[in-house]
């Protein structure tokens, strides 16, 4: 006897992929709250949040391949990485462990790759997030969750280098933003 899955539509909201990054985005102030009350900003319990928080996404992307893909999780998707990795990188430039020049460039490529997608969207072209886009938002996660784990908090170079590529593969994904949009609207003028 096999067991029936229930496939989602693309215009389908409550999914369990969408759940589990609603979750995501609702858990991120606790773990946000813990950064700030946390002395040296590294615990366990803060590792144990963060950890699950940013590995989480796994989660999410293999649900919504399973059960099908949706345009809310389309958005919902990016949104939770853009808080997360947002947040947990600006409380650390508050905290005085990473420079606010990494935080301004993370936010202003986020912001132009933002607008850039949805002005391609309105336009009916879809650009997919890149390999090295999904590789940038771990390593800038990754770079926190060096502060928060207690051997690692004070090994600057660690969560700094780790930073610093994940900034410069931000960059670069960017760029390959830009490139794969004006080929696609080439592509469509013709």
């Amino acid at each position: 006897m096999s067991v029936r899955r229930e496939v989602y539509g693309p215009g389908a909201i409550l999914t369990p992929a969408n759940a589990v990054t609603l979750a995501r985005i609702a858990a991120a102030p606790l773990a946000f709250s813990m950064m700030l009350e946390t002395h040296n900003q590294s615990s366990w319990p803060l590792v144990g949040v963060w950890f699950v928080l940013s590995t989480s996404d796994l989660l999410d992307g293999r649900l919504a391949r399973r059960y099908g893909t949706t345009r809310s999780g389309a958005f919902l998707d990016p949104l939770a990485d853009k808080v997360l990795a947002l947040g947990g990188v600006g409380i650390m430039c508050y905290l005085g462990r990473f420079p606010w020049v990494a935080l301004v460039l993370i936010a202003a490529r986020e912001v132009a790759v933002s607008i850039f997608r949805s002005t391609y969207v309105r336009r009916g072209l879809a650009i997919p997030a890149s390999k090295l886009a999904k590789y940038k938002t771990f390593l800038q996660l990754g770079a926190v969750g060096w502060v928060t784990l207690p051997p690692t908090t004070n090994l600057h170079w660690l969560s700094l280098g780790t930073l610093w590529a994940g900034v410069v593969l931000g960059l670069v994904s960017g760029a390959q933003y830009l490139i794969a949009g004006g080929r696609a609207a080439t592509s469509m003028s013709r």
